[in-house]
């Protein structure tokens, strides 16, 4: 009609007012209930007056109350807390609305069956837009979970600080991501030198054994006992280059995952070496052991002494040489022209263990041999023809220095430019490298000198070695000391 211009303009501006748009926080109200259902944790919060206003799906599964069965109940007396205990609990939970900080405590809370379960609650106060408080929320969880998860805190923590072995943490690139103190101080380097570093760096030797075991756990899981490991170091500040590591490996994967997805290794161990070269030393002592009486017994049965003397030797080498020697002392020879010396003090390791003092007076010794182990194919020691010609040995040679100490001599080619050289300025089978003549002694005479050989697969003769080889040494001069005796009969 005329006389109402504006009357659809109207009818228009009242459909804008019953339609309004939604406000502004719906997106925000519908995040927040999003991440309080995503929660791990149970959580619950209150109003000033004390009614519930939020209830999570992890609240909902601990005590089986829903959302809907808990919200807008004025507290959690006759519910969810017994009525005799529902004003404490009350009254511990609101107290952190005017409390600084969170507040701890522990309740007993009804589930919907009613059964009780014993949890861990954390409150802290809701504040408003003004920054008065507005309420309560409170986080729970099952006590025993609670305890579980402080227990696997305190375990690491301990692990990494106090733990009498080594634990490192092994990503899975094969490189260190945490040290303690103890394996730290194992390599030789600082807790922060170790991180980040491929396993090359830190070890010599070993490392190839390490990766496939580290690799072997990431790939199939945990190896079901306990490896030992030699590793050697390349610190220089490590306690010792090479060292036995008692070792044992966890696959650790991510709880967080749907599926495994593996972070790294756990890598721990403790350090027996000392234990591994005991056992050794008492392995070797008992075979050597057994070894001599055998060597014993063997050798009763021959009716020739040197026969005998050969089956001492024979016994001797197993495990202990690679050839053996046996020189006879014959009477001095009338002096001659001086033998060239040979250059001792390059390719020379002597060690008097306990001998006289050398007797410069003595005449040298004219030793002849006797006894020899094959060099090519492996058998028994052969007498060998004695011919009365003595053998071309220099002054300095370490039978010649065995014989005038009446002790032992070690020798080594040590760093020496040709080994095969210094083998055969010491008439020794090729390949020697190492050299250990012990003298022959019995009845207060020198018999002779016996020589034990080592080649470059075998480490140096050390003072254990000379103790073996001079009681070895007795038993075969007492068996050529009875050929003499029967010889002159």
């Amino acid at each position: 009609m005329p006389g109402e211009p504006g009357r659809p303009n109207q009818s228009h501006d009242q459909g804008a007012e019953t339609d309004p748009p939604p406000p502004p926080d719906s997106e925000d109200s519908g995040l927040l209930a999003a991440l309080l259902d995503g929660m791990d944790a149970a959580l619950c919060a209150f109003d000033a007056d004390g009614t519930v206003t939020h209830w999570n799906r992890e609240a909902e599964r601990i005590l089986g109350w829903t959302a809907d069965e808990a919200v807008g109940r004025p507290g959690l007396a006759g519910w969810a807390v017994r009525p005799e205990d529902a004003d404490e609990v009350h009254a511990a939970v609101m107290a952190a609305m005017t409390a600084p900080g969170r507040q701890v405590h522990e309740f007993a809370l009804l589930t919907k069956d009613g059964g009780r379960v014993l949890v861990r609650t954390q409150s802290s106060a809701v504040t408003g837009t003004d920054g008065a408080p507005a309420g309560v929320y409170c986080a729970f969880s099952e006590v025993h979970t609670q305890i579980d998860l402080e227990r696997s805190i305190a375990l690491s923590e301990a692990l990494f600080d106090d733990a009498s072995w080594g634990v490192v943490l092994v990503d899975a690139d094969l490189r260190p991501a945490v040290v303690n103190t103890h394996a730290a101080r194992a390599l030789g380097l600082g807790r922060t030198h170790v991180l980040g570093r491929p396993l090359g760096d830190l070890l010599a030797q070993g490392v190839e054994e390490l990766e496939g075991a580290l690799q072997h756990v990431l790939a199939e899981g945990a190896p079901p006992a306990a490896t030992e490991l030699w590793v050697t170091l390349r610190s220089e500040e490590a306690e010792e280059p090479r060292r036995c590591w008692r070792s044992g490996f966890l696959r650790l994967a991510s709880p967080l995952a749907e599926e495994p997805v593996p972070l790294g290794v756990g890598w721990l161990f403790q350090d027996i070496t000392d234990i591994k070269r005991s056992e050794q030393d008492s392995s070797l002592q008992r075979f050597r052991a057994h070894q001599l009486h055998r060597a014993g017994r063997a050798a009763a049965e021959c009716e020739d002494p040197m026969e005998a003397a050969a089956v001492q030797l024979d016994f001797a080498l197993a495990g202990f040489a690679d050839h053996g020697l046996v020189d006879l002392a014959v009477p001095p020879a009338p002096a001659g022209p001086p033998l060239s010396d040979l250059d001792a003090a390059t390719s020379l390791e002597d060690a008097d263990l306990g001998a006289p003092p050398e007797d410069t007076a003595d005449p040298a010794p004219r030793l002849v041999r006797a006894l020899a182990s094959p060099t090519g194919t492996p058998g028994p020691s052969q007498p060998v023809a004695v011919t009365g010609i003595p053998l071309a040995y220099v002054p300095g040679h370490p039978a010649v220095q065995a014989y005038r100490r009446r002790g032992s001599v070690r020798a080594s080619a040590g760093l020496a430019a040709s080994p095969e050289g210094w083998a055969a300025a010491r008439k020794w089978p090729e390949g020697t490298v190492h050299g250990l003549c012990v003298v022959l002694r019995s009845r207060g005479r020198t018999v002779g000198v016996a020589t034990f050989l080592r080649g470059a697969s075998r480490r140096p003769f050390d003072r254990a070695d000379a103790a073996y080889a001079e009681d070895v040494a007795s038993r075969i001069a007492a068996s050529l000391d009875l050929a003499d005796v029967v010889r002159k009969r």
